[in-house]
C-alpha cells in the first residue's frame, strides 16, 4: 500500500472538497463554467488562506499557545487556593484535635512527661502488684500523678465535700487483675486507697505487654518507653 504524506493528504483534501463547492456554486450562481471557474478558485484560495492563518502560522499557535497557559495559570492558581484553603482547614482541625487529645491524655496519669526528680511523698512505684482496700481487686501500678488530674466534673463525682482534699494527693492509675471479676478494666485512685502485696506475678489484663516486659519476683519490669517517664521507678 502506498504511503501518503502530509502534503499529498492536504492535497487530496483540496480536490475533494472542490467537487462539492463547485456544485454548490453552480447552484447559486449559474451554470456557466468559467464563471464557476472562477469563483471555484477565489473560493480554494480564500479557504487556503485561512487555512494558513489559522493553522501553519507560528504567530496564530503563538496566540493559542498564550490562551492555554492563560487558562492554565488560571486554574493553576484556583488549585492552589483550593490546596492552601484545604490545607489551612484541615490542619487547623487536627491542631485543635491535637491539643485535644493532648489534654486528654494528661488525665488520669496517662501523660508522657518524665517524673523527674521523684518526689519523697510518692510512696508507691509503677509496676508493684496492689490490692484495693475497700473493692478488694488487685491490679498493677501503670501510671501516677502528684495529685489528682482529671476532669473536674469527675472529681467533683468521685469526690464528696468531706473529702475534696484527696484531690490534691497522689494518685495512681492501675491495670485491674481480670481474674477479680471486677468488671472494670483500669482505675485511678488515691494513694491511701492502695495496699502493696509482693509476690503474686499474675495479673491478668490484655495491656501487660505493652506496658511491662517481665516480672522480677517484686514487681513488674517496665518497657523501655515507660522507663523512659519513670525513670526512678
Amino acid at each position: 500500500m502506498p504511503h501518503i504524506n502530509a502534503a499529498a493528504a492536504l492535497q487530496i483534501c483540496v480536490l475533494l472538497t472542490a467537487l462539492p463547492a463547485q456544485y454548490f456554486i453552480s447552484q447559486w450562481y449559474g451554470t456557466d463554467s468559467a464563471q464557476r471557474i472562477q469563483i471555484t478558485e477565489r473560493l480554494i484560495i480564500a479557504s487556503w488562506s485561512t487555512f494558513t492563518k489559522s493553522c501553519l502560522s507560528l504567530d496564530a499557535w503563538a496566540d493559542r499557545l498564550k490562551l492555554w497557559l492563560s487558562k492554565t495559570r488560571t486554574c493553576l492558581n484556583v488549585g492552589l487556593l483550593i490546596l492552601h484553603f484545604r490545607n489551612w482547614y484541615y490542619g487547623e482541625k487536627k491542631t485543635k484535635i491535637g491539643d485535644n487529645e493532648a489534654e486528654t491524655h494528661s488525665y488520669f496519669a496517662e501523660s508522657t512527661h518524665v517524673r523527674s526528680p521523684k518526689p519523697e511523698y510518692i510512696q508507691f512505684s509503677v509496676g508493684q502488684v496492689i490490692v484495693h482496700k475497700r473493692f478488694g481487686y488487685s491490679g498493677v501500678i501503670v501510671g501516677w500523678d502528684v495529685k489528682a488530674k482529671a476532669p473536674e466534673g469527675w472529681l467533683q463525682h468521685k469526690y464528696s465535700p468531706a473529702k475534696q482534699d484527696l484531690k490534691d494527693t497522689p494518685h495512681y492509675r492501675i491495670l485491674i487483675n481480670k481474674a477479680n471479676g471486677f468488671g472494670k478494666s483500669t482505675a485511678y485512685i488515691p494513694e491511701e486507697e492502695i495496699t502493696i502485696i509482693m509476690g503474686l506475678e499474675v495479673v491478668h489484663h490484655p495491656d501487660m505487654k505493652a506496658y511491662f516486659s517481665g516480672y522480677d519476683g517484686s514487681k513488674y519490669i517496665m518497657q523501655p518507653w515507660l522507663k523512659k517517664i519513670y525513670p526512678h521507678d
